[in-house]
């Protein structure tokens, strides 16, 4: 077995453009929520979230390839570019059959569904977009990614709904420490931020009209976002070889079904997939030390992940620090794992845990330490970050300082 290391980060999402930016606005805790910008939001209940601003694939695409692009396959593509450069790499470093990407989406090219449905209904029109279908294929990202980057080893979409991108993580893992790769770009990507997107949303009543407060007594439900994270995952011995910066390494993952309820979470399958994380690493529940928590800001979810902590790490759960970032850059769905996963590198390498932001009463049904609404030092060597799904999908990845 190989030990794999993370060499490279990107980001697209609504606190910044890079991950520089993302880290100073986790570090201060800012709020990247706010009203939404798009046609139709006035037919809307929910009118906030967080979107990403200021994007202009014009400047960053060439202009006989956007075409090709859904915003989530864009998102994914410059997360990817930055990725790539922090990683010190203009190309694959060795053999290209031997480098791959797996991205994590929920709803895959949704803007070009809510675009073509437009056209047909609202519009009248008798023809969609010529690319329509390759634009809205799930795997649409992780397919241009090879492209662009000419990895011609394993590449395909994961479909987890909210733990999409934290299956494309362990899985990627999973297949470079297994020998059935040298590296991988994974994460997730996701834009569902628009009228047809947000409005099936709006159905299933789990979203807040103001706000997301994650562990808050007065939480009243998620607050949608979009984006993407995308890393770059290599063997140690490959990373060293060519005297790579590794950010950090990863050391377990799990994946769980709670095989219980399409929606309603399981406090059992949340902690088998973190019991087994943790067997994966070889590591003790007393060895985490900071938990970046699913923390959606619903009341079934915070109460159960709670719960699931408690059962898990035992006296010590109350205590552990557990954050959730959801209330600064929104739940990102199938991207939201990977943006997380920024807090959880900032954690390791600069000492510092992203806070809870929004928080404003303590719920007794979640007695844990949430490191309530300011950024906090402290010195972090092992994290845990967790991603509990519809449909009762669970994956939960444990990473050390290196």
């Amino acid at each position: 077995m190989r030990r794999v290391v993370v060499t490279g980060a990107g980001t697209v999402n609504a606190l910044a453009p890079d991950v520089a930016g993302t880290l100073a606005a986790m570090r201060e805790g800012r709020c990247g929520i706010g009203s939404l910008e798009f046609a139709d939001v006035e037919r809307l209940t929910v009118q906030i979230g967080a979107q990403v601003r200021g994007f202009t694939p014009e400047r960053l695409f060439e202009k006989g390839k956007i075409s090709f692009y859904d915003r989530f396959t864009q998102f994914a593509l410059v997360a990817a570019r930055e990725a790539m450069a922090q990683a010190g790499l203009t190309a694959v470093p060795a053999d290209p059959t031997r480098w791959g990407a797996i991205i994590g989406t929920a709803g895959g090219g949704n803007a070009t569904v809510n675009e073509a449905y437009r056209a047909v209904y609202a519009e009248g029109k008798n023809r969609v977009h010529p690319f329509t279908v390759p634009r809205l294929m799930s795997n649409a990202a992780a397919s241009h990614l090879s492209m662009e980057w000419g990895l011609m080893g394993p590449s395909f979409a994961v479909a987890t709904a909210c733990a999409s991108s934290n299956h494309a993580l362990g899985l990627a893992f999973q297949m470079i420490r297994s020998g059935m790769a040298d590296g991988m770009l994974a994460g997730g990507a996701e834009s569902m931020l628009n009228f047809g997107g947000l409005k099936a949303w709006e159905g299933l009543r789990v979203m807040s009209p103001d706000g997301c407060r994650p562990f808050s007594a007065s939480r009243n439900g998620m607050v949608q976002g979009e984006g993407a994270g995308v890393f770059v995952l290599e063997s140690l011995e490959g990373a060293r070889a060519r005297g790579a910066n590794i950010l950090c390494e990863i050391k377990g993952f799990c994946m769980t079904s709670d095989a219980v309820d399409i929606v309603m979470p399981s406090r059992d399958g949340a902690a088998r997939a973190m019991r087994g994380a943790l067997v994966d690493a070889g590591i003790a529940a007393s060895d985490v030390e900071y938990i970046n928590a699913h923390g959606t800001g619903t009341a079934a979810n915070d109460r159960t992940e709670a719960a699931a902590i408690l059962e898990v790490f035992g006296d010590r759960g109350a205590h552990v620090p557990v954050s959730s970032t959801k209330a600064m850059h929104g739940h990102c769905i199938g991207a939201t794992g990977a943006v997380e996963l920024l807090a959880c590198l900032m954690a390791l390498k600069e000492g510092v845990i992203a806070p809870t932001v929004n928080f404003d009463s303590p719920d007794p049904d979640c007695p844990l330490d949430v490191v309530p609404n300011i950024a906090r030092e402290a010195r972090v060597d092992t994290v845990m970050s967790n991603a509990f799904a519809f449909g009762g999908l669970n994956a939960v990845l444990v990473l050390g300082r290196f």
